[in-house]
């Protein structure tokens, strides 16, 4: 007997890649408040971006979840505890590499790819707070440990380094961009010094490097534990829109090769 689902949805080409549903916003009776991450900063975004006449509930892809019905058509449970529909589901993706910039270890995902070739991990993160995951950090082609208190200049420039070098070691098919704003400066459990303006560039850093070696990038957000970080992200989304490195197709976005280092965003 057929397998139904509501799984699948057609996405008109009027919507944008933006991926968000309310649910992403948690509440429990107002508890949600005495805990450090900000478990609404998501409907936050979007209306920032929303006030920025940037979008519209009518451009936003909401999701479906996948009920487990869906997911054991074709794997067991064991198997859905891995997480690695990426190379079974979309056609064309044979290579990943994962960029993490959360300001702590990524030991997640880098569980889950130990010893798997086709996905190269590229972390970033404050050598000294959680989790310290020594066994997952076998998993790490490019490893990249910060100390207590970096700041932007220093920070951005062994992220565009690392990256750079990341991209030449494994040309994936496809980015996964880990955009954690736990850098932020003030993230006492961060513990990095990045300010606010080095955080929308750093993103802006990602995609023009990505981007210029016509790899496609998907951006996720993570960490952040300060009030403030909604309206960062906003702000680098719009800087992304407005430099043509997400949105319509713009010739900025291919603009700068790969190779070179990172351009102001007043050079054309």
């Amino acid at each position: 007997m057929p397998h139904t689902t509501q799984l699948y949805q057609h996405v008109p080409e009027t919507r944008w890649p933006i991926v968000y549903s309310p649910r992403y916003n948690i509440t429990f009776m107002g508890l949600e408040k005495l805990h450090p991450f900000d478990a609404g900063k998501w409907g936050k975004v979007i209306s920032f971006l929303k006030e920025e006449k940037l979008l519209s509930d009518g451009m936003l892809v909401e999701a479906r979840e996948a009920s487990d019905e869906d997911l054991l058509v074709v794997h067991t449970r064991r198997y859905l505890n891995e997480l690695k529909f990426l190379f079974e589901r979309v056609e064309g993706i044979s290579r990943a590499t994962i960029v993490d910039l959360d300001a702590h270890q990524g030991n997640g995902h880098e569980r889950d790819f130990m010893g798997d070739k086709r996905v190269y991990i590229m972390d970033v993160y404050n050598r000294h707070i959680y989790p310290g995951d020594r066994f997952a950090k076998q998993a790490i082609r490019r490893k990249v440990e910060l100390e207590w208190g970096t700041e932007d200049d220093e920070y951005l420039d062994k992220v565009e380094r690392n990256l750079q070098k990341a991209l030449q070691e494994h040309l994936p098919d496809v980015v996964v961009y880990n955009a954690g704003t736990d850098i932020l400066e003030g993230d006492r459990l961060g513990g990095l010094s990045i300010s606010p303006q080095g955080v929308v560039k750093r993103d802006e850093l990602v995609f023009r490097v990505v981007r210029g070696r016509r790899v496609p990038i998907l951006m996720v957000t993570s960490g952040g534990y300060q009030k403030r970080t909604a309206r960062i992200i906003a702000d680098s989304i719009l800087n992304l829109y407005s430099l043509g490195l997400i949105g319509s197709e713009s010739p900025r976005a291919w603009a700068q090769n790969s190779d070179t280092p990172l351009l102001p965003p007043e050079v054309p």
